[in-house]
């Protein structure tokens, strides 16, 4: 289906198709070892990335509205969505496309409201019903995990393919697999429903994170 035909539908007016999730980016600067945030996320745009959140909670606000201005700017030059992790005046401060919030952030009619109706507002969901409240209150698309053990978010509560599955059968706005995902683990997602998978430390911790993106793509769009 076209743009066009995704925009006349009541949760696609945002201008987000499916497809646009394949390959989700979440950056992290612990694993860069000392490269810039700009040139990994060119990276992994290059390698395939459909999909870009900058997930950076230890940085200071001037610098992290300065790197997260510039990587818009390179996202929009390659017509690739950027979503800020959480920060929805940040967000709104800098024109990204939107946002994603967990559970215990700010809800996401709250933040449709403030962002408005032109922006991607993507939601955590671990469960059926949280998933369904998220769809309710106008997430355009879910981020569900953890699916396997993530050294990027030790704390995070695991789920099974099959509760995944079942998630993804509940609602009818898009889903994105997250939590340690990995070129050696991702096959596992396929019939899950997925539209794509959300990667932190299997691109950005790669020593050629261009090469890591295009092998993570070519999985994802066969899941």
């Amino acid at each position: 289906m076209n743009r066009e035909g995704w925009m006349d539908m009541e949760h696609y007016k945002l201008r987000l198709l499916p497809e646009e999730l394949r390959l989700y980016a979440v950056t992290d600067r612990r694993w860069l070892n000392g490269r810039s945030l700009y040139d990994a996320v060119r990276e992994a745009i290059d390698g395939g990335a459909t999909l870009v959140q900058i997930r950076e909670k230890d940085l200071e606000p001037g610098q992290f509205k300065a790197e997260a201005s510039e990587i818009r700017e390179l996202c929009a030059s390659r017509g690739i969505h950027l979503l800020i992790n959480d920060n929805v005046a940040l967000a709104k401060e800098i024109s990204a496309d939107g946002v994603h919030i967990g559970q215990d952030d700010m809800g996401a009619e709250e933040a449709r409201k403030i962002l408005g109706p032109d922006k991607i507002i993507g939601v955590t969901a671990k469960t059926i019903e949280q998933a369904r409240l998220a769809e309710e209150a106008g997430a355009d698309y879910l981020g569900v995990g953890a699916v396997f053990p993530t050294e990027s978010k030790m704390d995070a509560k695991r789920i099974t393919i099959e509760q995944l599955q079942a998630i993804t059968q509940a609602v009818s706005i898009p889903a994105v697999a997250i939590g340690g995902i990995t070129e050696q683990n991702a096959e596992q997602l396929k019939g899950s429903g997925v539209a794509g998978i959300a990667v932190v430390s299997a691109l950005f911790a790669q020593s050629n994170i261009r090469t890591a993106a295009k092998k993570l793509r070519r999985i994802a769009d066969g899941i």
